[in-house]
């Protein structure tokens, strides 16, 4: 791929929180500095089967993990088509879905097959952006930073609330990030129970009481307590919250646990400004309750880069790997070096 210095490119996310398929077209232009424009996007609803299938593939056995990874990467060749229908783009970064992420392991995995997504579509496609980070002993996320670095410089703080809270922290010519910890993986799990999808403008959460010990036992685990770089899973929820959440009722958790993420997100946001983005920044009361604990100003833009910044960030990161440089940062996942992660499918 030759080095341009103006790119369109559809980037692919699909988040843990199975809240959708999001897709972005987004133009990247190289002048003294990287800009961006989203042209179009759109988020799909999964259906109930392929919500139950992402939700349950880690229970099943490699052959079945390796077939729906090909009937995934279809589904989004499809998907992708109806959406771009006359757009043309250079490329596809696709993220694909993620179904284990065991850094501690030397394993992640991440399902949406490329050279399927490119044989359908016939775009060359660009995936699979955790393995070398995590095969160089690296936590293989997170990997946002490094759009945080050169497309949103002018926030000393960058956090997204997607199934996981994610930030960026940018000391003058550094950047450090890490998982904070889980948001919408557990907001929503507990919301299944009460069979809603989520917890709009977190109405139920406000009507819950706290539990003082549950917000003591949360805040005590040790993931907290560990200096970055550090990642999280589902895999991590499923051993570390699950167990102590049971047997409450579940607007009490609720209110509990988004008290516990503002209290998580507050202790870093110390000064300056802070941009929130993700699908948790449309949950009022939880944002209240960030602005009540955090120090910094609290800066929340346009629905679009709300929604789609992921997306857009994965296609900034396959520009980087279609010209050859660092898209993943030693600084951030503690890797053996600056990597350049993805692997590219020509058609």
């Amino acid at each position: 791929m030759t080095k341009n210095i103006k790119y369109r490119v559809l980037g692919v996310m699909s988040g843990t929180s199975l809240d959708g398929l999001d897709l972005a077209v987004c133009t990247f232009t190289k002048n003294t500095n990287w800009e961006f424009n989203i042209e179009k996007s759109e988020t799909q609803k999964y259906s109930d089967y392929w919500k139950s299938t992402l939700a349950n593939l880690h229970t099943k056995n490699k052959e079945i993990i390796a077939q729906t990874d090909n009937e995934f990467g279809a589904f989004l060749g499809d998907k992708i088509n109806a959406f771009l229908s006359n757009v043309k783009v250079d490329f596809i970064a696709s993220h694909g879905h993620t179904i284990f992420h065991q850094p501690q392991n030397n394993y992640t995995l991440q399902i949406g097959n490329g050279e399927i997504i490119a044989k359908i579509t016939g775009i060359p496609t660009i995936n699979d952006f955790r393995s070398l980070d995590v095969s160089l002993n690296g936590q293989g996320a997170p990997l946002v930073p490094i759009g945080d670095l050169h497309l949103f410089a002018n926030y000393k703080y960058c956090i997204n609330l997607g199934g996981f809270a994610n930030i960026s922290i940018k000391e003058k010519n550094t950047i450090i990030a890490f998982d904070i910890c889980p948001v919408n993986i557990v907001l929503n799990q507990i919301c299944s129970k009460l069979n809603i999808e989520y917890d709009n403008n977190g109405d139920i959460a406000k009507k819950g009481k706290l539990i003082p010990e549950l917000l003591q036992q949360l805040n005590q685990l040790d993931f907290y307590k560990k200096s970055s770089p550090k990642s999280l899973g589902r895999e991590w929820v499923e051993e570390h919250i699950n167990p102590i959440i049971k047997n409450q009722k579940p607007k009490d958790i609720l209110y509990t646990f988004c008290e516990h993420i503002a209290i998580q997100i507050g202790f870093f946001l110390k000064d300056e400004s802070a941009l929130l983005t993700g699908g948790g920044v449309f949950n009022k009361y939880l944002m209240g309750r960030i602005r009540h604990h955090a120090s910094s100003k609290i800066i929340t833009p346009s629905n679009t880069i709300i929604n789609f910044k992921e997306a857009l960030l994965f296609g900034f990161l396959g520009v980087l790997k279609s010209r050859n440089e660092v898209n993943c940062l030693q600084s951030v996942t503690g890797a053996e070096r600056d990597n350049c992660g993805g692997v590219i499918h020509q058609i």
